[in-house]
């Protein structure tokens, strides 16, 4: 079953691989002196805090990203992401969510920086889901606060929203929205602070079987002699993670076009900015968003994954039908945003698993190369928690969370489930 914020609120309502790099010996050029212990190609969230994590168990780390960390073009790119703990019955999640938005706390804290905004978080559903009692539930097993609305008080506390009788909501007071790009350079830049190396640059997949010992860097088909040697390496690659691997991960990872709107309420209409606001999700119209922050601008994301999406090279503009779902969307939900103006827009993707459950598991025909991805749409709170798992398997091994194994991702049979 999907638990991933699609799923969950529908229960509300490439290229090939190249040579294996050389065996190192003799005159072998190389980048730096001597190995690192731990290559990590891809610095967005998941590869940030798997970097982060190894450094801080005192191994040398290598962060490499092919444009920069938390770029334009990187899911973890943009201003804001939700951190929630509804993940309905799936404890695992609801657990790592609870988990991360502590060490976020705590980083931001120990790095004198203010990138969680605690808006608390609303989710508005049928009356009847089983998804809003299941969250409910969950969240009261692990102690996580959370608040169960009726139409009514629903309509009491937030009168900026539209509500039916047939509406409830679930409030989670402790969550809140994360400024995403400037939390994933954070990190970054706090590795290198406490030693990790940090470059940009093409790491290219090993070929072949076996142990490798470095991998290439360069432009595919570029025949180089640039290399880095390290003992283990983690590809954490997000939408580029299937064009790297793509007889292992082109039917299990698909890469899926999403958009985000950010509208302008009318000067001093305090009801959709914060505290007044709460950072919101719609599981009857497969929408989500915040309140006004940072004066960007009351932001609705459509949570539909589709179509498919290249990310190094399909368009990021505007599309037409998109933009008219979302001022419909506005104008029923939240009337008094109707007329706003469209201050800014977003084109990011998702990587979506069949399941959206993880990725972390090594290459099965390489015993020291790592795999990492499937945010699928909801990963980015888990940062934290996916990199301290994550840097401990790649550290003292030992079996994976069967959710994460690769042998337990289907392959994706229908891409248009995602559309």
């Amino acid at each position: 079953m999907k638990f991933g914020r699609r799923r969950f609120v529908q229960t509300l309502a490439g290229g090939a691989a190249l040579a294996a790099a050389p065996t190192f010996g003799g005159t072998t050029p190389t980048t730096t002196e001597g190995a690192f212990d731990v290559v990590v190609v891809g610095a967005g969230v998941f590869g940030a805090w798997i970097a982060y994590e190894l450094r801080r168990a005192g191994k040398r780390v290598l962060l490499l990203d092919q444009y920069g960390a938390a770029n334009s073009r990187a899911s973890s790119s943009g201003e804001t992401r939700i951190i929630r703990m509804g993940y309905g019955a799936k404890e695992l999640y609801t657990r790592w969510a609870w988990q991360s938005l502590a060490e976020w706390k705590a980083f931001f804290a120990r790095t004198g920086q203010n990138l969680f905004c605690p808006t608390g978080v609303l989710w508005i559903g049928n009356v009847k889901s089983e998804g809003l009692a299941q969250s409910a539930a969950t969240m009261a097993k692990l102690s996580i606060p959370c608040e169960k609305l009726s139409s009514g008080e629903l309509a009491r506390r937030y009168p900026q929203v539209a509500t039916t009788d047939e509406m409830a909501g679930l409030y989670e007071p402790e969550a809140g929205a994360l400024l995403a790009r400037r939390a994933v350079q954070a990190v970054v830049a706090e590795s290198v602070k406490i030693g990790a190396v940090y470059r940009e640059g093409l790491a290219l997949p090993p070929g072949g079987s076996g142990r490798i010992e470095a991998i290439r860097l360069g432009l595919p088909g570029f025949s180089g002699t640039e290399y880095e040697r390290a003992g283990s390496f983690v590809y954490a690659c997000g939408p580029w993670l299937p064009r790297l691997f793509p007889e292992l991960l082109a039917k299990k990872i698909v890469p899926t076009r999403g958009e985000e709107f950010f509208f302008g309420p009318a000067a001093g209409d305090a009801r959709f900015g914060t505290p007044a606001m709460p950072t919101w999700i719609d599981a009857m119209a497969e929408t989500f968003g915040t309140p006004d922050i940072e004066g960007r601008g009351f932001k609705v994301g459509i949570d539909l994954h589709g179509p498919a999406f290249d990310p190094d090279r399909d368009s990021r503009t505007i599309r037409e039908d998109s933009l008219k779902f979302a001022r419909e969307f506005l104008g029923q939900r939240f009337p008094g945003m109707k007329d706003a103006p469209l201050l800014e827009h977003r084109v990011c993707q998702y990587e979506n698993a069949a399941n959206e459950d993880f990725l972390i598991d090594r290459h099965p025909q390489h015993e020291n190369v790592w795999l990492v991805g499937g945010g699928s749409g909801h990963g980015f709170k888990h940062g934290p928690a996916l990199g301290a798992y994550a840097a401990k398997k790649v550290i003292d091994g030992g079996d994976v969370e069967p959710a994460f194994r690769l042998a337990n991702h289907a392959d994706v049979k229908d891409p248009s489930i995602f559309k």
